[in-house]
């Protein structure tokens, strides 16, 4: 039996799959499973899945239900949930696997570095290198199976925000949350603002449902412009003054596409 069981969930992702999959073929050790849930593709992701052999299976509409499919098929005493947008350091299972059997953790954090092609996706890495070491920002995406499974995994009427509220609610009862020194690299592409701010209006269009779960949260992952990781590395920002504005008006753009998102998806409730 394997001891990590690394999820994916896909549909059409035939332009990166094949990144995240050979940088798992090259991981430190090769105790591990692929379980890729596609949410049925109509490109060439499945050919991919298979080419490196991973186990595959088809559900939908939503990554939530896609995920706890994956670890209720999963034989690894361990799961790592990944989008088939990531690509893994060489060493990511290794410092993983560590972490679980010498220490007494239920979950792990997987710090994440974006890299990508163009101006604006350097201006999304130099936002996410603030967020290394944030609880209120980094998700654990690393779990014992069967503490995943006793808080019945993701929750499936949530869409985004399902990466925090399950260590969110494992941290409130008491669950131990660690970190792995290696990263996980966020393939962002040639990162558009414009579809960054249309993802995260269909986000805000159903976050009414995790706000009511976690109201005592919009105030630090609620307001994307001025976040107090900011204000606490405000060095970075003048060392970088220009990287810094453009990130900004980024925040400021995505902010707004929340907003009304939010506002839309309030209004679609009644």
């Amino acid at each position: 039996m394997k001891k990590i069981s690394v999820i994916v969930t896909t549909k059409n992702e035939e332009k990166v799959l094949g990144n995240l999959l050979e940088s798992i073929k090259h991981q430190s050790i090769r105790d591990y499973e692929v379980v890729l849930v596609d949410n049925f593709s109509t490109d060439k992701t499945l050919e991919i899945a298979r080419k490196y052999g991973a186990r595959i299976f088809q559900k939908g509409p939503e990554r939530s239900v896609q995920r706890n499919l994956g670890v209720e098929k999963a034989v690894g005493e361990y799961v790592l949930i990944l989008d088939a947008d990531m690509q893994l350091t060489k060493d990511v299972l290794f410092d993983g696997l560590e972490k679980f059997e010498n220490e007494t953790y239920g979950a792990l954090v997987v710090p994440e570095r974006s890299v990508g092609v163009g101006f604006w996706a350097k201006v999304k890495a130099f936002e996410r290198s603030f967020y290394v070491g944030d609880s209120s920002i980094e998700a654990a995406r690393f779990f014992r199976k069967d503490v995943f499974q006793k808080f019945g995994g993701y929750d499936t009427s949530i869409t985004g925000p399902e990466d925090y509220d399950l260590p969110y609610r494992m941290r409130r009862k008491g669950v131990k949350i660690g970190r792995v020194r290696s990263f996980i690299l966020h393939n962002e592409g040639n990162f558009s603002p414009l579809k960054s701010a249309k993802k995260k209006f269909y986000y805000a269009s159903r976050a009414r449902i995790y706000l009511k779960k976690h109201p005592e949260l919009l105030s630090t992952q609620g307001n994307m412009l001025i976040r107090p990781v900011f204000i606490k590395k405000w060095k970075r920002l003048i060392k970088y003054p220009f990287l810094a504005s453009c990130m900004f008006i980024l925040k400021g753009l995505e902010m707004a596409a929340a907003a009304l998102g939010f506002l839309y998806g309030l209004l679609g409730s009644r």
